[in-house]
């Protein structure tokens, strides 16, 4: 072993075996040296037991692998070209069943029984799959959301269309029995003076209508206002970042057992009761101008009695798991929820962030994960771009710890390179991760506090839309 290479192995190993003491690593363990082009390190807890690349036509650095969404043994993975569906059947051996190419970006998934739903926020010429680019100013140009028939994993069929004002960036999918319908609550913003489809104020979301029997009957049934003060107005931040004016909402994460909704809406955190699914009512309103920039995703914990909000700082596209960032910006922000009833309120009680600094090639921030379903206990995956896969406990809401790490080097030591984790998820005992530019990676998580979730099954999971598990 070379020099650079062992001092690479101690560092792993001081990490991990901090994460393995269940103590938080402390910044003092990280070292400076960090690992080279496309090397994996981990924490011993974690491993990966197998990657399935990109495959062509999304096999180019633009097609980048976005959101996951999970039926039966199938693994549904968004691209800004379309979305490859995976059998993960055998976890160690992931094969792709087909992919189906549909230009839109993000196209992040949702599913529902036989209906997928995929995300366009790109203007189109139309909403057919062989659409080209077009300009969002052209009032003809297209986005919304569409739906597939995925009865037939290996020949999904494209079914309908449904345009929304500002497109739909993200989604999130919540049944309705009763209606014989699915809601699809749309996350869009960015409005402009100039944008025909997109015209301020925006401070509203779509909610489409899917009738289970007859998709291509779908359709906008409300536009709730949600901000009719106009939300946070944004600003400057000292080191030359901008906090985001909210003008709109970005991902929303249903608890639909709860009947509870929380809104991560650009530069506010909100707090809904779902109770009447066409009217979301706003319980609170929260907004952190101090290291907040940009209100990215929600995340629930099981007994519905705490948010994990997500920043975005610099858009997924800046290095900010650094010094120059510190711990608290470009973070998760950990919010309890009080009162009851009407009276639910969301209170602070504090940050995490990754404890391994990046190096300034990779785009770093707090992004998209899920729950491990652990009864008790409060335990999330999640993506960091090029920071990687990181587990972490949050049961003490005031004192979040890592207990478990996974990640790449960076994709180049001379450039910066969009790239990293999108999406990490929990799933019927493994974790499964949309890397942007290197595909699909399955990870085993070996540890005795996630051991007890290996006995939780889902035939479906959105983590969008939040399920229970055990008790809580």
């Amino acid at each position: 072993m070379n020099p650079r290479g062992r001092r690479r192995w101690n560092r792993v190993v001081i990490v991990a075996a901090a994460a393995l003491l269940g103590g938080t690593i402390a910044p003092a363990a990280v070292a400076q040296e960090t690992p080279g082009v496309d090397e994996i390190v981990h924490s011993p807890n974690m491993r990966q037991l197998a990657n399935i690349p990109k495959q062509a036509p999304f096999d180019t650095e633009q097609a980048f692998g976005t959101d996951i969404a999970f039926t039966d043994d199938h693994a549904i993975v968004g691209n800004y070209d379309g979305f490859t569906v995976y059998d993960i059947s055998k976890p160690k051996k992931p094969r792709i069943v087909s992919q189906v190419v549909c230009p839109g970006g993000q196209n992040d998934v949702s599913v529902s029984g036989d209906l997928l739903f995929l995300s366009t926020d790109y203007a189109r010429t139309n909403d057919s799959c062989t659409s080209e680019p077009a300009q969002a100013s052209d009032p003809d140009s297209w986005e919304g959301i569409k739906v597939f028939d995925i009865s037939d994993l290996s020949a999904p069929e494209y079914v309908a269309a449904v345009r929304t004002d500002c497109g739909s960036h993200t989604h999130t999918m919540v049944p309705d029995p009763s209606r014989g319908s699915v809601f699809v609550y749309v996350s869009s913003y960015s409005p402009a003076p100039e944008l025909p489809n997109c015209q301020p104020p925006h401070d509203k979301i779509s909610i489409v209508e899917v009738p289970v029997d007859s998709p291509e009957d779908a359709e906008v049934v409300a536009t709730p206002v949600l901000f009719p003060d106009g939300g946070n107005p944004g600003g400057d931040n000292p080191d030359g970042t901008r906090r985001s004016a909210t003008t709109g909402c970005h991902d929303l994460t249903a608890y639909p057992e709860k009947n509870l909704m929380a809104g991560a809406c650009m530069g506010d955190g909100v707090l809904f009761d779902l109770s009447d699914k066409l009217n979301p009512r706003v319980l609170d309103r929260v907004q952190d101008n101090e290291n907040f920039a940009f209100w990215h995703s929600a995340t629930f914990n099981n007994s519905g009695t705490k948010v994990v909000f997500t920043d975005e700082l610099g858009g997924g596209g800046l290095p900010t798991c650094n010094a120059r960032f510190g711990p608290n910006r470009g973070a998760d922000g950990i919010y309890d929820i009080t009162g009851e009833g009407v009276d639910k309120a969301l209170e602070f009680r504090s940050y995490y962030k990754i404890p391994r600094h990046q190096t300034e090639t990779e785009n770093c921030v707090a992004h998209n994960g899920s729950l491990i379903p652990v009864a008790g206990r409060d335990i999330m995956v999640q993506s960091w771009y090029q920071g990687g896969v990181s587990v972490w406990d949050f049961t003490d809401s005031a004192n979040p710890k890592e207990i478990g790490y996974w990640e790449r080097g960076p994709l180049s030591d001379t450039q910066p390179i969009t790239g990293g984790t999108w999406s990490a998820y929990y799933y019927n005992g493994h974790v499964y991760s949309s890397d942007i530019q290197k595909g699909l990676d399955v990870l085993a998580v070996n540890d005795p506090r996630t051991a007890p979730a290996k006995s939780v099954r889902y035939d479906e999971f959105n983590a969008q839309t939040q399920p229970s598990y055990g008790r809580g």
